[in-house]
């Protein structure tokens, strides 16, 4: 039965009576409180996201001026999806280890029991993730700007970039969640999320796609992350390009389904178990 304690910490008093959507918006605002309670937490994966611009800035700036395909167009505007990208999971994670957290102390259980959708068990450390992500991206291309980013949409695109890498954070959080489930452990969700690493480098991560050649083509071509970059890429330096928004958001769209369906199927052999 929930304590007096837990039920003031996390609302779960109202949790039972509310409506599914309440119940999603309230475990997404616990996770989100829990998180911001260490704000601590947040610096790694914004300090790596920075960190990979400024290296990517420094060594490659100049790279739009003799690369071909860029046309000219700013190479902080072509490298900086890739560090949104390649730090994503560090953030997109952090909801996870709240989960893994409520799975040792039992709490996740005492949940299980209540009348509380599981959906909403699922998207609220998921919808967390996907924020806190988000606004990690937000202070990366803070940055950006501060080294001279102009975007050639506008403001309009850079919450566009914002909004494609939410949908991205839905799906990475979604697999970290399904290894939160699955193992238990903070040390294996933690490790997990790296299996999406290479992801950010079987793709076009410093060229535009028609440079690449052999099996690294092949495998940037069925890389969802491929078309991801693109749309960012193309809305930062090009103009609002239909085809590649659309193929961007499909994939991040994909992805979140994809690993949402796996954390549906992880918390079904969990309460199997149980």
């Amino acid at each position: 039965m929930t304590t007096q304690a837990e039920a003031k910490t996390y609302g779960t008093v109202s949790l039972p009576k509310a409506q599914v959507p309440q119940q999603i918006l309230l475990m997404t605002r616990r996770n989100l409180l829990t998180i911001f309670r260490t704000p601590e937490a947040l610096i790694p994966p914004i300090a790596i996201s920075v960190f990979f611009l400024l290296i990517y800035q420094s060594t490659l700036g100049e790279a739009a001026g003799f690369v071909p395909g860029l046309s000219g167009n700013s190479y902080l505007g072509f490298i900086l999806p890739l560090s949104i990208v390649s730090s994503a999971l560090a953030g997109a994670g952090l909801a996870s280890q709240n989960l893994v957290r409520d799975l040792e102390s039992g709490y996740f259980d005492k949940l299980l029991l209540t009348p509380i959708s599981r959906a909403s068990l699922l998207l609220g450390p998921i919808l967390a993730g996907a924020l806190i992500l988000a606004l990690q991206t937000s202070i990366v291309i803070g940055v950006g700007l501060l080294l001279g980013l102009e975007p050639v949409t506008g403001i309009t695109g850079l919450l566009a970039v914002i909004g494609i890498a939410l949908l991205l954070g839905v799906g990475f959080a979604g697999f970290t969640v399904s290894a939160a489930l699955g193992s238990g452990s903070a040390a294996v969700t933690q490790s997990a999320g790296f299996i999406f690493f290479p992801l950010t480098f079987l793709t076009a991560s410093f060229v535009p796609l028609e440079l690449l050649d052999g099996w690294l083509r092949t495998a940037a071509r069925v890389n969802p992350i491929t078309y991801v970059l693109s749309a960012m890429r193309d809305t930062l330096n090009v103009g609002w390009v239909s085809t590649s928004l659309w193929q961007g958001v499909l994939a991040c769209m994909i992805l979140a389904i994809a690993m949402y369906a796996l954390a549906v199927f992880a918390l079904r052999v969990r309460t199997r178990r149980s």
